[in-house]
């Protein structure tokens, strides 16, 4: 694409960056990931959620950025931690982990007025077989949906490689929250579903800066919001895991500003 057209929105409200935002998007991808790639001491059984919480936002606070979720619609913590059947937006607080507990820990720092977002998995001691599976084929997912991302490719592409994917494993894709656009802000066009038809939505083109971040179910999609309006849950309980990336599109493909520099974004290095 000719960079004249670099800084443009499509007629879909999405931005178009230039090349060179690409580095910005780096630098808050990192530190988003390497404060998640020092979270596994920190996840044991009685642990507090509010504990992990304070020790993300010393890191961040170290690392001279800012947290995007204090003070976002009221929010006021450095994380969202989602422990089993919370699906996402899980309040860190003083109630501790359990033994076999799963949790995503969510992340997003601004650095240099960058945003950077991702989320992953993590266990508190023994892992039992059907969270693993779960946590498997929903950090699988993730990347069956990245690999669809390339110039030309519809939004609705990754939707169908990743819902296809989840539901061969007879599990089910979270319909009620999806990925988003996000570089200079947290939030923006386009909405990005984990499930779909080829070919459908608008179409990906290099500089299009987004996150893929399926919520995965063992038991079926729906979910409930309780009444703090934040904690989203399954509706029949059943176990939920994400993972979550953020992903520029380029000439011949894409590039993830949230890769693990430690390899940890998988949870199974965990003892």
């Amino acid at each position: 694409m000719n960079s004249t057209n670099r800084g443009r929105q499509t007629k879909d409200g999405i931005r178009i960056y230039d090349p060179s935002d690409s580095a910005g998007m780096m630098a808050a991808g990192a530190l988003a990931s390497q404060i998640l790639d020092a979270m596994p001491e920190h996840v044991f059984p009685g642990q507090s959620t509010a504990s992990i919480d304070k020790v993300i936002l010393d890191m961040v606070d170290a690392a001279g950025a800012k947290s995007a979720t204090i003070g976002y619609k009221g929010y006021q913590h450095a994380s969202c931690i989602s422990v089993n059947h919370v699906v996402c937006h899980g309040i860190p607080g003083d109630k501790t982990l359990k033994d076999g507990d799963i949790l995503n820990i969510d992340v997003t720092v601004i650095v240099d007025g960058w945003f950077g977002d991702t989320s992953r998995m993590y266990v508190a001691g023994k892992l039992s077989r059907k969270a693993e599976r779960l946590i498997q084929v929903t950090h699988d997912s993730l990347l069956r949906g990245i690999e669809a991302v390339k110039p030309g490719n519809t939004f609705g592409d990754i939707g169908h490689a990743i819902q296809s994917f989840v539901e061969s494993h007879r599990m089910s894709v979270v319909r009620d929250f999806c990925g988003h656009g996000l570089g200079r802000v947290f939030h923006a066009p386009p909405n990005v579903v984990h499930y779909g038809r080829p070919g459908t939505g608008a179409v990906l083109e290099p500089g299009m800066f987004f996150t893929i971040e399926p919520m995965v179910n063992l038991g079926r999609p729906e979910t409930k919001t309780l009444a703090d309006d934040w904690t989203a849950v399954t509706r029949d309980k059943s176990l939920s895991a994400q993972f979550e990336h953020s992903i520029g599109v380029t000439e011949d493909g894409f590039e993830i500003f949230t890769l693990s520099a430690a390899d940890k974004f998988h949870p199974t290095y965990q003892p």
